[in-house]
């Protein structure tokens, strides 16, 4: 049987409907087989078209095909015992869900991996014309002198940072295909968008879109191409695009045409009918496009930005993919060798490790591979030293890559663009949890968790960031620990750049990235100075007391250590920052780290967070020095078995003011020493995928000011104590994913300040308390659940107006399972 047969035969057929069941029936692998679903009917049509395009396959390629040939029976036989299994066979399915994401994984690397751009460039016969695009597209690019505010008909004019002779590649095309359907079949979106960080090549794929002869054919060859830049002449601008769409392209601003704010003939729907296509090339603002933007029958837009804008403006948007690593390898290799692979006399190894250091980003690879053109192979190990610190390699690294970005931070806001900076603190191929930086700011500039929120949507709708949420994320009671931030490695390597202006010792900010055991020089050669940093990040390996020296830091605020080890030595200048409110340790080894020299911590007195992060928690006992203006306690990944002993821990000396405690992944807590009852300044309490976490204290009602109490993902907790009902400011409770919680107890009825419970994935509650016991829940507005106790609930709404129940989207996820 071929491959193609295979697919469009009996196997695939069952496969899809079991996926199809699966998806429908299993809460545990829902997730997984969606994923499937979609992977399997995008690949069908790739087999489809090659199948149509008469390639002949390799014996290796076709060796390839019948593996996964075999790998989709297997998964078939998978999906088949998924659907046998019983609901309340946790472990089974736990077992089941690992092995369907692994099936999930197979089939997503034989769909992206090189094998699918192997046949695909068989299918369009790309190899052969590869190097002729490579030329003729740098031949035109070069011709071009694209400035601000310049514009053209019909020509391409080109961002200055995306003028790379990019790669034209399977993700060029991919992309472009996917704009093309936005243009071309879907008549109901008025206004497309190609959105991308800088340098990804946002403006190479608009210019490729506007030659396509199906494009061009479709709006009758009039397409529009104009470059609004930062500081935009918008009267002449708006003349340009009413001309256009008129029919006057003679006319120009200097023949006085007014151009009308309110609504036209075409507005009104008597245009001539003709098809036109705008695009708007670099643009920044909102208001600026809301200018250019004209309601035209059969006129549309295409609008090319680093920012994203709002739906009700642009309709739809595709979003540049960086480079693949086939794609980033060939562009690197054409910028350094001049050819599409690696020369024999190169270092492979070498060349992969500083292409890795670009992460897909072609501007970087354009640049990067130019500057070490003909090079020695010692200026290029150099340059990767440089790279993976951060630093600049050369002139033209400076000038041509981080300069051109660094234009998406010029016209920031002078506090949004120091919060950007302020992530040159953390390091590369990280993710960054939102509770750090939220603290971080609000300690430095002076703001509240809202606003810092909304910098951080400012930033991440500029692509300067990016958030990686969970699928829960973003109503008021969600937990800032649940939403991750990344970041491209060329935008930390910028704020690093930015940063580091100025004599080391008048720095904001004192940043070193990754070291193995030593502080940088320039710190050690000035140390007879104080430093005036206000944040200080140090990123190291494993580090001993010899390896730290004296330094003063009078005005510091927040210090960040992120380190690779199995045993730390605190830096004993913590003992020389009387202003420190936020201090963040963080081990991105393999294992808990022991730190050592705790006692740095006595003289905290203005500490107000405290980040722990994959390490063994010291002892605390009633001789521990209090952190009396402690207010956030976040121990993450960490043993904490030890430090956490019950019988002699007094947590309200040591913690007189705390007001938010997490603990999350934390495999070695069972209990929670009773005297966190007492804490009573306690608001918010998140003790989370702790798996061996088996009863709460029964005194838990003492927390009379706590309105947060998280409890996801505790599957040995059997029941949540009678005194919860005397938690009377409580607003919010997640039990979700407690799969061994046996019901909900009868006092859950006093809470009145209630306002949302979580209880999705509580596989074990069958039954609520009794409709009048609930009654009382007045405040409840929102309450998650699955389906199975869904109509519960909802005879407690006639009792509790206003009280809106809802079945658990469908979601899943193995965070909890993973230390």
């Amino acid at each position: 049987m071929s491959f193609y047969d295979l697919l469009a035969g009996e196997i695939v057929t069952e496969l899809l409907r079991q996926l199809n069941a699966i998806s429908r029936k299993s809460c545990f692998c829902k997730s997984s087989a969606e994923n499937l679903i979609a992977s399997i009917q995008e690949l069908l049509p790739i087999i489809e078209e090659l199948n149509y395009s008469g390639v002949e396959l390799t014996d290796f390629r076709q060796y390839q095909l019948n593996r996964f040939s075999e790998t989709l029976r297997g998964g078939l036989e998978l999906a088949r015992k998924v659907l046998d299994s019983g609901r309340w066979n946790v472990y089974t399915n736990l077992q089941l869900v690992r092995k369907m994401e692994k099936f999930q994984k197979q089939v997503e690397r034989f769909i992206s991996g090189p094998l699918q751009a192997h046949m695909l460039a068989d299918v369009h016969h790309m190899r052969s014309e590869t190097m002729e695009r490579f030329d003729r597209l740098e031949q035109r690019l070069d011709s071009m002198n694209a400035g601000p505010g310049t514009t053209g008909r019909q020509g391409m004019e080109v961002e200055d940072d995306s003028n790379l002779g990019i790669f034209v590649g399977i993700g060029l095309e991919l992309g472009k295909n996917k704009v093309k359907k936005m243009l071309i079949e879907r008549d109901y979106l008025s206004v497309v968008g190609i959105w991308g960080i800088g340098g990804s090549g946002k403006t190479t794929l608009a210019n490729e879109i506007c030659r396509d002869n199906q494009v061009r054919s479709y709006f009758n060859n009039r397409i529009l191409f104009l470059t609004v830049s930062q500081s935009p002449d918008l009267e002449q601008l708006r003349a340009n695009i009413w001309g256009f769409i008129t029919g006057n392209e003679g006319r120009t601003p200097t023949n006085n045409i007014f151009v009308p704010q309110g609504m036209s003939q075409f507005e009104r729907g008597t245009g001539t009918g003709t098809r036109t296509l705008v695009v708007l090339d670099d643009v920044w603002s909102l208001p600026v496009l809301e200018q250019l933007i004209f309601k035209v029958p059969t006129y549309k837009t295409l609008v090319i930005s680093r920012c994203r804008f709002p739906k009700k403006v642009v309709n739809e948007v595709y979003e540049v993919e960086l480079l693949r690593e086939d794609e980033s390898m060939s562009l690197f290799c054409h910028s350094a060798f001049r050819q599409n692979s690696i020369p024999p006399t190169a270092n492979a190894t070498l060349v992969k490790q500083i292409v890795n250091e670009c992460k897909g980003l072609p501007l970087a690879l354009k640049v990067i591979g130019a500057s070490l053109q003909d090079q020695p192979e010692l200026y290029w190990i150099n340059a990767r030293k440089r790279l993976s610190r951060g630093e600049l390699i050369c002139e033209s690294h400076e000038n041509k890559l981080l300069d051109r970005m660094a234009i998406s931070v010029e016209c920031l806001k002078k506090k949004v663009r120091e919060c950007f900076l302020d992530l040159g603190s953390f390091p590369e191929d990280k993710k960054i949890p939102l509770d750090v930086i939220v603290n971080m700011w609000v300690e430095i500039h002076n703001i509240d968790e809202e606003e810092a929120f909304s910098i951080l949507m400012e930033l991440s709708d500029k692509n300067l960031l990016t958030l990686v949420k969970d699928a829960r994320a973003g109503d008021g009671f969600c937990s800032y620990y649940e939403i991750f931030v990344t970041q491209h490695d060329v935008l930390r390597d910028l704020a690093i750049h930015l940063s580091n202006h100025g004599d080391v010792n008048d720095r904001k900010r004192l940043l070193m990235p990754r070291r193995e055991t030593e502080l940088p020089r320039e710190w050690r050669k000035n140390t007879d100075l104080p430093f005036n940093a206000q944040i200080v990040s140090v990123h190291t390996g494993e580090i001993r007391e010899m390896d730290w020296f004296p330094m003063q830091f009078p005005k510091v605020e927040v210090l960040i250590l992120n380190f690779s080890a199995d045993e730390y030595f605190l830096p004993p200048f913590i003992d020389n920052m009387p202003k420190l409110r936020a201090l963040i340790v963080i081990n991105h080894g393999t294992t808990e780290a022991t730190l050592q020299n705790f006692s740095v911590f006595t003289n905290l007195v203005n500490l107000r967070s405290l980040w722990l992060e994959k390490v063994t928690v010291p002892q605390l006992s009633n001789a521990t020095v209090p952190l009396r203006n402690l207010q956030k306690l976040s121990i993450v990944l960490c043993k904490v078995s030890n430090s956490l002993d019950p019988s002699v821990l007094d947590l309200p000396q040591i913690f007189p003011h705390l007001s938010e405690l997490t603990i999350d992944h934390c495999e070695d807590l069972i209990k929670l020493p009773l005297s966190i009852c007492k804490v009573n300044s306690l608001r918010s309490m998140s003790i989370t995928n702790c798996h061996q976490l088996c009863e709460l204290p029964a005194d838990l009602g003492m927390l009379k000011k706590l309105r947060i109490l998280r409890l996801y993902a505790s599957p040995e907790l059997k029941m949540l104590p009678p005194g919860i009902g005397e938690l009377v400011w409580l607003r919010y409770l997640d039990i979700s994913l407690c799969i061994n919680l046996k019901c909900l107890p009868v006092e859950i009825g006093k809470l009145t300040s209630l306002e949302k419970i979580d209880m999705r994935d509580c596989l074990q509650i069958m039954n609520l308390p009794m409709p009048a016991a609930l009654s009382n829940l007045k405040s409840l507005h929102r309450v998650i659940c699955d389906e199975e106790i869904f109509y519960q609930w909802r005879k407690v709404e006639k009792a509790v107006p206003g009280l809106c129940v809802e079945v658990a989207e469908k979601w899943y996820s193995l965070d909890w399972l993973t230390g």
